[in-house]
């Protein structure tokens, strides 16, 4: 059925539209690939909002950084093919606005509506994965028990709750799914979903008023992660961390977390694209960096790079 894809982006609704399948023959032209900050500046950056969650200020925050590359030249569909081919996201799309390509691969529901019922599942919590089957478990079951990745679930989760709360018809917000891992092609994930019904005559704009930005690409308490966000994060996310969905004529909805995600221009010749993860009291500076590295391989590799050739700028 035909559909309508929406983005927003600063509370800015831009109609968008989905990218013919065919691909055309543009030679890829790919230059130095940077990172915004060095791995020692980022464990420095790290430290201090460990600082912020001693003092109280905060309990998670996600922390982000980003990959870009100037005077590139690449074929959208190509790599948007490359990059699904890899990741067989749930949510992957590819859409242009203008110049602006973005080619997705999330595998993160942000919200969705069918009928009088609203649904969010928060991702925290990554594992790689492996071609050994045996192997292969033991990172699942292991991020399966993980304190540390369920503390960060857990903080996502309770934030969407709080969110959802102020839609929902009293008393029935529940956790339909906790701690769960679903696999994906290329990494173990681990979500939770929480649903409510909603109160009677909740429009879209309320839904994305109470619950925008999405929990797991903020922390807890939701306001002051933002403000620490803006402070410690180099360079603005833009579509990042935002959302993309369509909407059906019922008003019914479903709207993808943007992770995972390639921003191209066109007519500027640039490419970036963010990864991040949480920063909880249990974290370990240097593993969050790993997680970050690891959340960015695919996207390297659709690109036709390696983390191997970066050039870190800070």
């Amino acid at each position: 059925m035909p559909y309508t894809l929406f983005l927003f982006e600063d509370g800015k609704q831009v109609e968008a539209k989905p990218v013919s399948n065919e691909v055309s023959n543009v030679v890829t032209k790919i230059g130095p690939v940077y990172c915004r900050l060095s791995k020692q500046k980022y464990i420095e950056n790290v430290n201090k909002l460990l600082a912020h969650i001693k003092r109280g200020d905060i309990y998670e925050i996600n922390y982000c950084i980003e990959f870009f590359c100037e005077d590139v030249v690449i074929n959208p569909q190509q790599v948007f093919k490359k990059l699904n081919e890899l990741t067989e996201a749930p949510f992957a799309q590819l859409l242009k606005a203008g110049d602006d390509f973005i080619i997705c691969a999330s595998p993160e529901r942000f919200i969705q509506k069918k009928g009088n019922v609203l649904v969010s599942q928060p991702m925290k919590g990554t594992a790689r994965r492996s071609a050994d089957i045996a192997e292969d478990l033991k990172i699942k079951t292991a991020l399966q028990h993980s304190l540390k990745e369920q503390t960060e679930n857990v903080m996502a989760l309770d934030v969407a709750r709080n969110d959802l709360s102020q839609v929902a018809t009293r008393g029935s917000v529940m956790v339909d799914e906790l701690f769960g891992v679903h696999t994906f092609k290329n990494v173990h994930q681990m979500l939770s979903t929480v649903s409510c019904k909603l109160k009677e005559n909740t429009n879209l704009t309320d839904i994305i008023k109470a619950t925008f930005p999405p929990a797991s690409m903020t922390g807890a308490p939701k306001l002051k992660a933002i403000e620490l966000i803006k402070k410690y994060e180099l360079s603005p996310r833009g579509i990042y961390s935002g959302a993309l969905g369509f909407i059906n004529e019922n008003g019914d909805f479903d709207f993808c977390v943007v992770i995972r995600t390639i921003l191209y221009n066109e007519e500027l010749k640039q490419l970036s694209f963010h990864v991040g993860s949480a920063i909880t009291a249990q974290c370990n500076p240097e593993e969050e960096w790993k997680e970050c590295l690891l959340k960015a391989e695919t996207l390297f590799k659709a690109l036709g790079v390696s983390v191997d050739d970066v050039i870190f700028t800070e």
